[in-house]
């Protein structure tokens, strides 16, 4: 970088010339950074869907599964019924009727979690809350 100490006819317009060369070097700096930030969001952004992606085609894959084996023991079910001394068609209603009774309580206790006032954020409500009035207090008592 050239010395702006020096006294020349020109000194000022040197000086301006290397304040914006400094400017624009920082500019660019900037830019570059904020490019290469950009780039690993990217990446890391890609690299966490398909860690995603992965992770539930193993779910989906787990529980096809597991209803097939539902539907295995639900057979063998109705089979040992059978063989205990029921007729079998009384006896696949007895095991189907069982399981519609577990699946209903399961679905209505999932409802029940699933409202809008059980997942709102109560915790941070009340931080928020409580923030809110502590400033409320600081700011009449200045």
């Amino acid at each position: 970088m050239a010395n702006t100490d020096t006294q020349t006819t020109d000194g000022t317009r040197r000086q301006i010339r290397d304040t914006g060369t400094l400017l624009s070097d920082a500019l660019r700096q900037v830019i570059a950074l904020i490019r290469g930030e950009m780039d690993l969001f990217r990446a890391e952004l890609d690299q966490n869907v398909k860690k995603a992606g992965t992770a539930l085609g193993l779910l989906v894959g787990g529980v096809v599964i597991l209803l097939v084996a539902l539907n295995v023991l639900a057979g063998a079910a109705v089979t040992a019924i059978a063989e205990a001394g029921l007729a079998p068609g009384w006896s696949a209603l007895l095991v189907g009727g069982v399981l519609l009774i577990l699946a209903l309580i399961l679905v209505k206790v999932g409802q029940g979690n699933l409202k809008l006032a059980s997942l709102a954020p109560t915790r941070t409500k009340k931080n928020l809350e409580r923030d809110r009035e502590t400033v409320a207090k600081e700011m009449t008592n200045e």
